[in-house]
């Protein structure tokens, strides 16, 4: 695993989280997330997840496929209404993913 990578995974997906959430939040109504947020915040999610890869310099679609796993106990923490708590969680569960992914690529480019 690549310490580096995993702090910076985190530090950008929760910032990229955190800015996109709030100027979503500031700009669209709250019937929009009622009848949408389904949508919306899955889209939000990987888009900061493609974000974060270019950044790091990481294959995107493994990394989208991170994200859709890490989204899985965010998606199930927000039908037990602890929304931000399961972003936290993924959060951590995306940076370990691209932690990992990092290591792979520097082990393969080793050999």
């Amino acid at each position: 695993m690549d310490r580096t990578t995993l702090w910076r995974a985190a530090a950008l997906q929760a910032l990229g989280v955190a800015v996109l959430g709030l100027v979503l939040g500031l700009t669209l109504s709250h019937g929009f997330f009622e009848d949408w947020g389904w949508l919306a915040g899955p889209a939000a999610w990987a888009l900061c997840a493609a974000v974060t890869a270019r950044v790091l310099g990481l294959a995107l679609v493994p990394v989208l496929v991170g994200a859709a796993l890490a989204g899985v106990p965010s998606l199930l923490a927000v039908l037990v209404g602890a929304h931000w708590l399961g972003a936290a969680v993924a959060v951590g569960i995306f940076a370990w993913w691209c932690a990992r992914l990092a290591a792979r690529g520097a082990a393969g480019a080793a050999t």
